[in-house]
């Protein structure tokens, strides 16, 4: 090996570790790795942010802004109505759903089309009285497969575009990935419905009217002349039995106790840290006289809050700090009620699941300020039994957890709608508009029909696709930026330039070599196998993306040795590349259901595992068949 070789594979091992450890998000991991092959010489400097430009990375962007217009518009609802029995058994119920989640995802974002049908899946739950796991996994896995179908369907499509265009044969067509992607997804889908859900593990049903989304963590208050006032913490737990609910620990005087004597006496104003579920959570603080604690921040973090919020108004030449209207309404209620009014609006409480993109993540409920801005309560959080002790304020969110917000039902659409969450409720927060439903759904498909006809380029059809949203409205100016999801665009444009400089130095070639010679054996069909199920494992482990980046100048390195057509080999990888079925971190829609349905990591693959093996049954033969080597 060459001095560059042995370097760019140091980088791949580091960068796929790092991608395995979790500790640090996907993109910044890409970043890194672009930065270091930069340093290191294996990535011209002038070249560095190339990627950023890449077909693939465009197309990416513009497709997600697309689906934000067909979410937003209520585009999807219609569909929803038309094609989703109301009366029918689970079999026929989950085909049908997951049919039309595989449906959708082959001309959306996969994350986004099983956001906008999750609410319907728990809904079915209920109405099948079934463990809403029994359905979101389907959902999830059906939308999974839906994305294999088109070029657009999923990211590892479009940079497996990318590499053939690279390599001088030209683009893959918009349906070329049509005839082995619909028959896995078809076979698939039909697997899944009469065979799959039923060996989905059945978690705890929490009863026909909640879902089992795992034991809250709240904060309840002493009021002044309470039931709990006085008594011992292990007189309260043991009043708490009944509820099943457990004292985690005690905040007096903004000093945290945890873990408390059980001998200590609760005062007035005292902070008790609650864990129970959902469903019991209300007869818990009931029994008590407890009162849920909104997280709040401290006055110092409020001050700090404002003073950011200065400076950026100051930046836009507005001396007012910029406040949304709900949250206006919420202030003016406020007022009122201290004025002794008795005005008021209707106040729900909603369960609401943070999705892979969310604006949340990593951050806390300390100097949100989700009163001031959208005039919503967090008064809960939900981790699949990860217990914490830390304050409701504190603790950081993560991609999947469970919030208990309290407000109105325009407040929490507001919020959901602005920081990347999903509602878990019957209340729709859409508020359909037929107009532009339509013409959402008309420019989607002409930038579709563009692509497909080749009349224009991918990513200058969807491009243009994008701008006329704009012009119609479908998709808000404002909202263009925040409907694509950045990490992605980073991680696709820093590993794109990484993975051609395995290219240019011949690694590629080198790692091709190891795997026919020490494992293949010279057999093309034995080696096509091979880079497909390598392929599914790495995207079982690491995003799908980056796995995709990663694979294809091994595959095409692979076929080139054999002497045979590449297209087998980069179509493996696409297929590879979107079936990660055994682990909720391999793709985002897994991460998604696992609050909502309750899982545990290792549930997955019970059905993700047949799926995966029925996938490398069905789609070897279809590939030699249609991609002949």
């Amino acid at each position: 090996m060459t001095p560059s070789q042995i370097t760019i594979v140091a980088i791949l091992i580091a960068t796929v570790l790092m991608f395995l450890w979790g500790r640090w998000r996907h993109d910044m991991v890409a970043a890194g790795a672009l930065l270091a092959c930069v340093l290191t010489g294996l990535v011209p400097a002038d070249a560095a942010f190339d990627g950023l430009s890449h077909p693939a990375v465009i197309t990416v962007a513009c497709v997600l802004v697309l689906s934000k217009g067909l979410q937003s518009s209520g585009a999807v609802d219609v569909l929803t109505r038309l094609l989703l029995p109301s009366q029918a058994g689970p079999t026929l119920s989950i085909a049908a759903l997951t049919g039309l989640g595989a449906i959708l995802s082959a001309f959306m974002n996969n994350v986004g089309a099983l956001a906008l049908l999750m609410p319907v899946a728990i809904q079915m739950a209920r109405r099948q009285q079934l463990p809403p796991g029994k359905v979101l996994m389907p959902l999830a896995f059906g939308t999974i497969l839906g994305g294999m179908t088109t070029l657009i369907g999923t990211p590892p499509n479009l940079i497996v575009s990318g590499f053939r265009q690279a390599s001088g044969e030209g683009v893959f067509g918009m349906f070329d990935y049509t005839p082995v992607g619909l028959a896995v997804a078809a076979l698939g889908v039909g697997f899944v419905a009469l065979i799959g859900w039923r060996i989905v593990p059945e978690r705890k049903q929490s009863g026909v009217e909640g879902f089992d989304s795992g034991a809250y963590i709240t904060e309840a208050r002493v009021p002044d002349g309470c039931k709990a006032e006085g008594m011992t913490l292990r007189e309260i737990e043991q009043a708490l039995v009944e509820a099943d609910a457990q004292v985690l620990g005690l905040v007096r005087n903004e000093v945290r106790m945890a873990p408390p004597s059980p001998r200590r006496r609760a005062r007035a104003g005292d902070i008790l840290m609650l864990e129970a579920e959902a469903e019991t959570l209300s007869h818990a603080l009931s029994s008590l006289g407890l009162k849920l604690e909104e997280a709040k921040a401290t006055r110092e973090e409020k001050e700090k809050e404002k003073e950011k919020e200065k400076e950026k108004t100051k930046e836009n030449g507005s001396n007012e700090a910029p406040v949304t209207p709900v949250a206006a309404k919420a202030d003016a209620q406020d007022n009122a009620e201290g004025s002794g009014s008795d005005a008021s609006d209707e106040v729900v409480l909603m369960e609401l699941v943070i999705l892979p993109s969310s604006e949340l993540l990593g951050r806390t409920a300390r100097g949100i300020q989700l009163r001031t801005r959208y005039g919503v309560n967090l008064l809960a959080v939900s981790r699949q039994g990860q217990r914490s002790v830390k304050r409701l304020r504190a603790q950081a969110f993560r991609a999947g957890d469970l919030l208990m917000m309290q407000g109105g039902p325009e407040a929490i659409a507001e919020f959901a709608s602005n920081t990347g969450c999903v509602p878990l409720a019957e209340r729709d927060l859409r508020i359909p508009d037929k107009r532009k439903a339509l013409m959402a759904t008309g420019i989607m498909a002409a930038s579709v029909a563009a692509a497909a006809f080749g009349l224009l380029p991918a990513a200058v059809a969807f491009a243009a696709g994008v701008l006329a949203s704009m012009v119609l409205r479908t998709v808000p100016p404002r909202s263009v930026y925040t409907a694509v999801d950045w990490p992605v665009v980073v991680l696709l444009g820093a590993l794109i330039p990484v993975a051609e400089a395995m290219e240019s130095t011949g690694t590629a070639k080198l790692i091709a070599n190891l795997l026919l010679n020490g494992v293949a054996q010279g057999h093309a069909i034995v080696a096509l196998v091979l880079i497909l199920v390598v392929t599914m494992t790495l995207s079982d482990l690491m995003n799908n993306a980056a796995t995709a980046a990663v694979m294809c100048p091994i595959a095409i390195g692979t076929a080139a040795q054999l002497g045979v057509s590449m297209d087998p080999f980069l179509m493996a990888v696409a297929i590879g590349g979107s079936c990660a079925f055994l682990t909720p971190i391999g793709h985002q829609n897994n991460t998604l259901i696992l609050g909502p349905g309750g899982f545990r990591f290792g549930d997955y693959w019970r059905l993700g595992l047949p799926l995966e093996l029925l996938v490398v049954v069905i789609s070897i033969p279809m590939l030699l068949w249609v991609w002949p080597l």
